[in-house]
């Protein structure tokens, strides 16, 4: 039996909505179903009246209710007992960030901060996009620093968790160059000569980007898929080898540019790109999950750099202030 599965019980017991209940957890309604099926075959009974509209538990699932509060209340309580007993833990913030903020913005934003803020101890851990979410959502950090785009948004309750808009960069397409800085392959190709295409796999979130670029194109490009992975850093490697385009965050590839190893594949149109929020989210603190006193002093501090930074660029793009 899985944590989870209780937190995905209570969620159907509280809404009486797969779908409103799937959209909370951050995963499709078919695997919501499937965890709360996997939980009653552990219980050995059914929890869900699924003859009825709305969703109504069971008797068995009434009684298991209280307890699955009860379980999920006791592992709080040990985790906080056992937290507030190990001091560091206490002064050091944890991350969730996805894989490619975590190898390209989050090592010079940490150096920034800390030169201005003062030394933080942090833990990091670098997730795909859903799995980073989910760790904010289930306690398993205490932020959450990701992107955001209004067409592929993450669903956190605004009522639950705040938000700091930390600026914004571009996905763009990019390959190797010559020491003159001449790219190997410049879009958008064509029928007869289809351009190499370095892909991300289709649960990449970066991957869903690419596709609104693709999608919301007024001139296609032709692509030939050579090579799918999850990572950006992946991709990049590809790249340097020549091996066809990557559309790639710009904080991915600062130093290749610099270097003249990687050029623009969009000869600097900007036709085919797209604009990303950087985003950083943590749980609203309440009486009953205060959270910690270094993550508060953070934020606060992080708060007043956004009033600050609107004050002085008060026409900085509404992008940013999403």
């Amino acid at each position: 039996m899985e944590t989870k599965w209780l937190e995905d019980f209570v969620s159907l017991a509280e809404t009486n909505s797969f779908s409103r209940s799937a959209e909370l957890r951050h995963v499709t309604q078919p695997a919501f179903s499937r965890r709360i099926q996997s939980l009653e075959a552990w219980v050995g009974a059914d929890l869900i009246d699924r003859t009825s509209y709305p969703t109504r538990l069971t008797h068995a699932g009434e009684v298991f209710y209280e307890q699955a509060i009860a379980m999920l209340g006791q592992m709080d309580n040990a985790r906080a007992l056992l937290r507030g007993k190990r001091t560091t833990v206490q002064t050091t913030v944890d991350f969730a960030v996805p894989h490619t903020l975590s190898l390209t913005y989050v090592p010079r934003w940490l150096t920034g901060l800390e030169a201005a803020f003062g030394e933080i101890n942090s833990r990091l851990l670098a997730l795909n996009v859903h799995d980073a979410v989910m760790t904010l959502v289930e306690g398993g950090c205490d932020l959450l620093l990701c992107y955001h785009h209004p067409r592929q948004p993450l669903l956190l309750d605004a009522s639950q968790y705040d938000m700091i808009s930390m600026g914004t960069e571009a996905l763009r397409a990019y390959t190797r160059c010559d020491r003159q800085g001449t790219p190997e392959f410049v879009l958008p190709g064509s029928d007869d000569a289809p351009l190499p295409f370095l892909a991300y796999a289709n649960n990449a979130y970066l991957g869903r980007m690419v596709d609104l670029i693709l999608n919301d194109t007024r001139q296609a490009l032709h692509f030939e898929k050579c090579y799918e992975t999850d990572m950006a850093e992946g991709l990049k490697m590809m790249a340097l080898e020549g091996r066809g385009v990557a559309f790639l965050p710009e904080s991915a590839v600062t130093r290749e540019i610099k270097q003249k190893h990687l050029a623009r594949a969009d000869s600097g149109s900007g036709a085919w790109e797209v604009e990303m929020e950087i985003r950083l989210y943590r749980e609203r603190p309440s009486l009953q999950r205060p959270g910690k006193l270094i993550v508060s002093r953070l934020w606060e501090y992080l708060e007043q750099l956004q009033i600050s930074s609107k004050q002085r660029n008060p026409r900085e793009k509404k992008s940013a202030r999403v």
